[in-house]
């Protein structure tokens, strides 16, 4: 069945450009150029938390994470199919050593090359290849705008090699992980689009590949779940694919996840793995991205949530609030707990201003403690959470673990009213 889920409210959104400036989160310059912003610390620790996730639930499902360089020669382009079907949007070829070199638009390549660097067999299948990599794309400066429309992208991606009765469990598993990481980052989807060929574009590959493509990812929606939307002429060159579409303040939808199928460049790269009777065969290769490119999923995190993130993905988790000068030293012997514990805390300054003042100033981060001669004496912390409760005075200790198992599960609640064990 092929529905239009209903559109969400718009109210509850926020321009991350604006906020990505005024909580310090992300800027630019001139002098480095449009479409390249540079991070700064808060948006930098956000950043990091997302691609451990990302990193994590990859190890998690079997993937094999690798580098690989951000240059390639222009052949590997030529082979791919890209630099025919997608050189406009490419950087020009840079001459070095009487050869042409290209920033990558796309990871593909390069993985499809670790895949074929030796001999594959059945047993290997499927083979999951992750990189969370660079790559660049020579955007006109009229559609650049914020995290969403970049030149220099740092892209979650991966390569599933797996043989045909393979590709739609792999798809199917792959739109799962998508809909964990959404559940966990707080985004919600537009719609799930399956993207085909359209009347008149450039595609690359034979009539019969591309059908057998669409119908394994119909079969993976379907598997799933999902209410799905079909878009002719929305297809990458050289196969369907499957987009997960977000909108943001202003109602544009954009792609952020997406999971396709690929026939054309196994066969372009001579891919093949040795079956069961000894018989090479063509391995099929899904691209998949859970999160997109890290930007736009910053982006769409901070545009759901007004700079409020999820505790486990907050910039600053914990900020201790001495009441006075006298309090500073257990507030700095505290930092220390906390971040042995793993959080990203931070001892407030007493003298920048009076206690009201530095609450407010700090009222995104989701969990405070206020520190006064009693807690100090004590040895306990008062925590006040960014969702308005406050809580009874608990053993330091016992309150910055609780806190961190919390952060763990990665749970919209911010605390654990039970045992608090994760």
């Amino acid at each position: 069945m092929v529905t239009r889920p209903a559109v969400r409210e718009e109210t509850t959104m926020h321009d991350h450009r604006r906020l990505g400036r005024e909580l310090s989160l992300f800027d630019t310059d001139p002098l480095v150029g449009a479409g390249l912003p540079y991070w700064l610390p808060a948006g930098a620790a956000v950043r990091h938390a997302l691609e451990e996730y990302i990193r994590d639930a990859e190890r998690r499902a079997g993937y094999r994470h690798v580098y690989s360089p951000v240059l390639g020669k222009r052949e590997l382009y030529e082979i791919s199919g890209h630099w025919s079907h997608y050189s406009d949007d490419m950087f020009p070829p840079m001459d070095v050593g009487g050869e042409q070199f290209v920033l990558r638009p796309s990871l593909c390549p390069h993985h499809a090359l670790i895949y074929r660097r030796r001999a594959r067999s059945h047993r290997e299948l499927p083979l999951r290849i992750a990189e969370l990599g660079g790559m660049y794309r020579s955007e006109l400066s009229g559609v650049l705008g914020g995290l969403t429309r970049v030149r220099a992208i740092q892209l979650n991606d991966a390569h599933i090699f797996c043989t045909l009765d393979q590709v739609a469990e792999e798809a199917r598993a792959a739109l799962a992980m998508i809909g964990r990481a959404y559940a966990a980052l707080g985004i919600v989807a537009a719609r799930h689009r399956l993207s085909l060929a359209g009347p008149g574009g450039k595609y690359a590959g034979g009539e019969d590949s591309w059908r057998r493509a669409a119908a394994l990812l119909t079969d993976a929606l379907e598997a799933s779940g999902l209410d799905y939307e079909v878009a002719p002429g929305e297809a990458a060159f050289y196969g369907p694919k499957i987009d997960i579409q977000v909108a943001d303040a202003a109602g544009r939808e954009s792609t952020l996840s997406t999971v396709q199928v690929d026939f054309h460049q196994p066969e372009r790269f001579g891919l093949e793995y040795v079956g069961p009777g000894g018989a090479k065969h063509r391995p099929v290769m899904v691209h998949r991205s859970i999160v997109g490119s890290v930007e736009r999923a910053v982006a769409q995190v901070i545009e759901q949530h007004g700079g409020a993130f999820p505790g486990w993905l907050a910039p600053v988790q914990l900020v201790l609030q001495p009441l006075t000068e006298a309090e500073a030293p257990h507030a700095a012997a505290l930092l220390e707990v906390c971040l042995d514990q793993g959080l990203r805390a931070e001892a407030a300054d007493p003298a920048d201003g009076t206690l009201g003042a530095r609450i407010r100033a700090a009222r995104l981060a989701p969990y405070q403690a206020v520190l006064g001669p009693r807690e100090a004496a004590a040895g306990d912390l008062a925590l006040r959470l960014r969702d308005g409760r406050r809580l009874g005075p608990l053993p330091a200790a016992e309150a910055v673990r609780r806190i961190a198992a919390r952060l763990r599960t990665r749970d919209a609640d911010l605390w654990d009213d039970g045992s608090g064990a994760a």
